[in-house]
């Protein structure tokens, strides 16, 4: 099939050209003086995607690893822990949890909607004896396109002054919706290089706080690898206590002149945000449902859209596929074969956009899903008048 394949799934998303070309240089020694100015200057720059000025801690591994190291340096056997369901990916964290031995307690919710604020307040307040040690929010949940307010979040923490931790999940946010690790008082930072970072997989990060490391003292739960003090120690100097992955390294350093120095977060965010608004507008005229039912809760990484009862969203993913050699998201766990995701994060503009949307929109018509055509237009005429 000619032309390129359309990578739009919510992660991993393109990696543009330059950073391919940077993580193509010969592999370094990871133990000399050149790898020890790249290893300072990505660890103290990362710091900005962030928003902190606390410690990044970068592992070889996914973002599920990311998930563990938060918890097994924080936390001990039997330890309980407040999350939220807000769906698929906090289903797996939680299921992670439990599996460490941690009692956790699931709040639930119908998958279109970020965590309630409310209800964690309303927990918390009820936890007298402060048994709660960590509470666990996924930001952006990528099976659903929903975003959890962490302010609102660590305002319940705050208003009913809760010591437990906050612990969230920016795999699928950071470098695509605005996030303030320090600000926003969060503890523990969970995120992953394949998405908003527009890495390959292959390297995960945990931010930590001081009262996180003050934690990680006394915390019972087994680690080696996932060892913060390890790493942190290593770090100092710009040198890791294991082998890194040196060519990932490379690569996130091009991508930190890409979005810090040469796009600037602020722009990489308001470029998400209408790239986000466009994708919406364009469902909306097909007549399809978003997934999120909540607009204080849409996301700018991705869009999940239903199909009308009786329809197959694999079925349609298939055959945009087939005839356009274009990738969507997959329906997970209970959405699975109802929704398909359209991912707009990363390496991804205007023209981007369109034609993605013009995929979807054949696609529509060839697997013959009740819609009204012209939403591609929809989008286009928005694209335009807010680049005026």
């Amino acid at each position: 099939m000619n032309g390129p394949h359309f990578l739009q799934i919510p992660g991993p998303t393109n990696v543009p050209e330059r950073i391919l070309r940077a993580m193509s240089r010969p592999t370094i020694d990871h133990r000399g003086p050149e790898f020890g100015e790249i290893g300072r200057r990505v660890l103290s720059n990362v710091k900005t995607l962030f928003g902190t000025k606390s410690d990044v801690i970068i592992f070889p591994g996914s973002g599920t690893g990311a998930w563990e190291a938060a918890l097994v340096n924080t936390l001990s056997e039997g330890d309980s822990v407040l999350m939220f369901e807000t769906g698929w990916f906090a289903t797996l964290w939680d299921r992670m949890a439990t599996k460490l031995g941690i009692k956790t307690e699931f709040l639930s919710s119908d998958w279109r909607r970020g965590a309630d604020a409310s209800a964690i307040a309303e927990r918390l307040k009820a936890d007298k004896g402060h048994t709660i040690k960590a509470v666990c929010v996924v930001h952006n949940e990528t099976s659903t396109g929903c975003v959890s307010p962490i302010t609102a979040v660590r305002k319940a923490l705050d208003d009913t002054g809760h010591p437990a931790l906050l612990l969230v999940d920016t795999i699928s946010s950071l470098c695509s919706i605005e996030y303030k690790h320090d600000e926003w008082g969060v503890d523990v930072t969970v995120c992953g290089s394949q998405k908003g970072m527009m890495l390959p997989p292959g390297i995960s990060f945990n931010a930590v706080s001081a009262k996180a490391r003050e934690a990680a003292k006394t915390a019972g739960l087994k680690r080696s690898y996932w060892d913060w003090e390890e790493m942190i120690k290593a770090n100092a100097t710009g040198y890791f206590p294991h082998t890194p992955a040196t060519n990932l390294l490379y690569g996130l350093d091009e991508a930190l002149k890409m979005l810090i120095e040469e796009e600037g977060m602020e722009n990489v965010f308001a470029r998400h945000k209408k790239l986000s608004e466009a994708t919406r507008r364009c469902v909306r005229h097909w007549g399809l449902e978003i997934q999120c039912a909540d607009e204080n809760h849409y996301s700018d990484s991705l869009t999940a859209v239903r199909l009308p009862d009786g329809n197959s969203a694999d079925a349609l993913r298939a055959t945009i596929l087939d005839n356009f050699n274009m990738s969507l998201g997959n329906g997970l766990g209970q959405l699975a074969d109802k929704v398909f995701r359209i991912g707009h994060l990363g390496e991804f503009n205007e023209l981007t956009l369109i034609g993605t949307l013009g995929g979807v929109e054949m696609g529509l018509s060839m697997a013959q899903v009740p819609h009204t055509s012209g939403g591609v237009g929809a989008a286009v005429d928005y694209l335009a008048s807010v680049a005026r």
